[in-house]
């Protein structure tokens, strides 16, 4: 959900205090301002605390991070909907750490939001090319630099074959209702070594659709894991989802439809023509 304008300009003002789990305005606001400004701090879970001490909106998590990519975004993930929800920094350093990204490594985000993936990566040395289906976010991420290139787009639409060589790592948190699609898409471009570590609805380890379930018998082949990750684990970012996290590594000849499976399949199909 956007921030009003005027909104936004109170939370960006470097007066504006946010710190552990409180958001405060030490400064005289319109109360207009201020009624748009409860609005969008209740709608991401803060309650106001009027003591005598505190005099602000408090959280029930701590806020800094998350407020810092809701701000960039100029937008916020309501309680009240479903949709962006910035992967809080604990969980970028598991993410981070699990893939085993250094400098040098090319690295797809093919889901990547306002950048919370993308900053960490960056900092680890990581050639980054980076997906986002929103225009907006895709400027933020054009601006913050940390990026080779960033397409704007519905990853679902894009062609792997695009790219001349597979990435060695994806990471990503991609939206929830097509996850399991995002990810055997995202497979598509990675190395026949690389590796791709995801954050994905919990559902996925239990799911008993085909599709699920043939993903993970797949995973299990290739010695990659499902786990579930803590209850609240995306608590910083206003929602009590449960998810797991998905590490799938890839091997040259294995069962995984990677960048080099696609590469070679003209040449497989022209053993049987005629």
């Amino acid at each position: 959900m956007r921030f009003p304008n005027n909104v936004l300009a109170v939370l960006a003002d470097p007066r504006t205090e946010v710190k552990g789990d409180l958001v405060r305005i030490p400064f005289e606001i319109d109360r207009p301002v201020y009624e748009q400004l409860n609005v969008a701090l209740r709608g991401m879970g803060g309650q106001w605390d009027g003591s005598k001490a505190v005099r602000a909106h408090r959280f029930p998590h701590r806020i800094e991070e998350h407020m810092r990519q809701c701000i960039a975004a100029g937008e916020y993930p309501s309680r009240y909907e479903t949709g962006w929800f910035p992967t809080p920094h604990p969980l970028v350093m598991q993410v981070c750490d699990l893939a085993g990204i250094y400098a040098g490594m090319t690295v797809l985000e093919p889901s990547a939001g306002a950048g919370a993936l993308t900053q960490e990566i960056a900092r680890r040395g990581g050639v980054i090319d980076a997906v986002e289906v929103d225009e907006r976010r895709a400027d933020i991420l054009r601006e913050q630099g940390d990026c080779r290139r960033v397409v704007a787009a519905d990853f679902l639409t894009m062609d792997p074959l695009d790219y001349e060589e597979g990435f060695h790592r994806i990471v990503m948190n991609p939206p929830f209702k097509e996850g399991l699609d995002h990810i055997k898409h995202a497979i598509s471009h990675m190395n026949d070594d690389g590796i791709l570590v995801a954050v994905m609805s919990d559902g996925l380890r239990w799911w008993s659709d085909m599709a699920s379930v043939e993903f993970r018998a797949m995973v299990d082949e290739v010695g990659g894991e499902i786990e579930p990750l803590p209850e609240d684990s995306f608590a910083a970012s206003g929602t009590t989802v449960r998810t797991c996290l998905v590490y799938v590594p890839g091997y040259a000849g294995g069962p995984l439809r990677t960048h080099g499976w696609h590469r070679r399949q003209p040449r497989q199909l022209d053993l049987f023509a005629a």
